[in-house]
């Protein structure tokens, strides 16, 4: 480090705080004022030090009356603001392969991609829906009912859950009445186990179906699901459907998803034992396997005590 003839430290250091945003210039004013806290530079050559001082204030290194904060304060803010900005680049250049998605269509096709594009028939819209699919992260899916006549056959559903297996995130939201129906239930439960999350709506629902947050398809007629449906990519559209999407994900309510047997004995365990130990014994589990369970359950009960997870286990007939 050298000294200048204003007393600033000229800053030399392999790590210093330019590495976590800061400029140069604004490094070595608030070096400056940590060694003379309220006192401005007088004099730094080339640099307008109140611009500095300016921003400086803005970032919250210094306050008005030109006081530094404390230098773990400093840092952790720094490194938070530039997480942040870390977290903003990675998503936008995350999308990129939307645009990779998009010329690979383009060539499929051999037409340009479309914004909206009508999509006739509901085979046609099955095609595109799971070519997209295949290489997805991540779908949202509003339904009139968990199964369709237009679902896949059993052989597409074994892929999508092999799919759920390594890493696809998928949600899906569907009406409450569609589950009076023993069939649309079980296959509800089916999904859900498989790892497509499912909530229930006391609303009813359309069809709607989005992938990886930038493409979406609307079905055509709401009366016909064999009509076909809309493709779209318009970025704007399809934000407002995500937020329209999680908003109703928001207010639906959590699939009553029944109880395994183990399941059942660790709530009844709870109202008769005063330790897990015994508890665990008298299932002839182990004692962090019953640990485990009474955890999961509690979680789907959104139970915070263990008494509580009995009174709401009571409440719904699980005991």
């Amino acid at each position: 480090m050298q000294t200048t003839g204003s007393g600033l430290i000229e800053v030399s250091h392999a790590l210093n705080l330019t590495s976590l945003g800061l400029t140069v210039d604004q490094e070595r004013v608030y070096r400056h004022l940590l060694r003379s806290p309220g006192e401005v530079p007088a004099d730094l050559s080339g640099v307008d030090v109140r611009a500095v001082l300016d921003q400086l204030r803005d970032l919250e290194v210094v306050d008005d009356l030109h006081h530094p904060a404390p230098p773990a304060v400093v840092v952790d803010r720094l490194i938070r603001r530039r997480v942040e900005q870390t977290s903003r680049e990675l998503h936008r250049l995350s999308s990129a392969w939307v645009m990779v998605r998009d010329l690979v269509e383009e060539q499929l096709r051999g037409r340009p991609v479309e914004l909206v594009e009508r999509i006739e028939g509901g085979d046609s819209v099955n095609r595109r829906v799971w070519h997209l699919a295949s290489t997805a992260t991540e779908t949202m899916n509003m339904k009139t009912r968990p199964r369709s006549r237009a679902e896949p056959d059993e052989k597409a559903e074994q892929a999508f859950h092999r799919r759920l297996a390594t890493g696809l995130t998928s949600r899906t939201l569907v009406p409450a009445a569609s589950l009076d129906d023993p069939t649309q239930r079980a296959y509800a439960l089916r999904q859900h186990a498989a790892g497509d999350h499912h909530r229930v709506s006391d609303h009813h629902t359309r069809q709607l179906l989005i992938i990886d947050r930038s493409v979406a398809f609307v079905q055509l007629d709401p009366a016909d699901q064999w009509a076909g449906a809309v493709e779209i990519r318009q970025p704007g559209i399809v934000a407002t459907l995500v937020e329209s999407f999680e908003a109703a994900w928001t207010r639906a309510r959590e699939l009553d998803v029944p109880l395994t047997t183990i399941e059942r004995q660790v709530l009844r365990s709870l109202a008769q034992y005063d330790k897990d130990e015994a508890a665990a014994r008298a299932l002839n589990i182990s004692l962090r396997k019953y640990r485990a369970h009474v955890a999961d359950v509690m979680t789907r009960l959104g139970a915070t005590t263990r008494f509580q997870a009995g009174l709401l286990a009571k409440d719904r007939g699980w005991l």
